[in-house]
């Protein structure tokens, strides 16, 4: 499942119309990972999905009740990855041999 329909299960809405605007946090908040240091931003690790999840829960709609809850949590989220040594490091790229 890619992370569009992911973060659309998340949501509870299952067209297509609002994949632009869900598009457009999602790389908001892969951005916003970025800058705050996390360098391994991966669609399949469980960890940046929810970050993910959360983000675009706190920012999507115009009446958004919990979006500053959904926030604090993404946030605090956000920290934990930032301090966590697996995903702030640059990836190792081994060469093969012979190369």
């Amino acid at each position: 499942m890619s992370m569009l329909e992911s973060i659309r299960n998340a949501l509870r809405i299952k067209n297509v119309v609002f994949d632009g605007e869900i598009t457009d946090l999602i790389n908001a908040c892969k951005l916003d990972l970025s800058i705050s240091g996390i360098k391994i931003i991966s669609d399949t690790d469980p960890l940046i999905k929810q970050a993910v999840k959360t983000y675009v829960k706190a920012n999507f709609g115009l009446d958004n009740k919990d979006g500053e809850k959904y926030m604090e949590s993404y946030e605090a989220i956000k920290r934990h990855l930032a301090l966590c040594g697996d995903y702030n490091v640059e990836p190792v790229v081994i060469p093969e041999e012979g190369v």
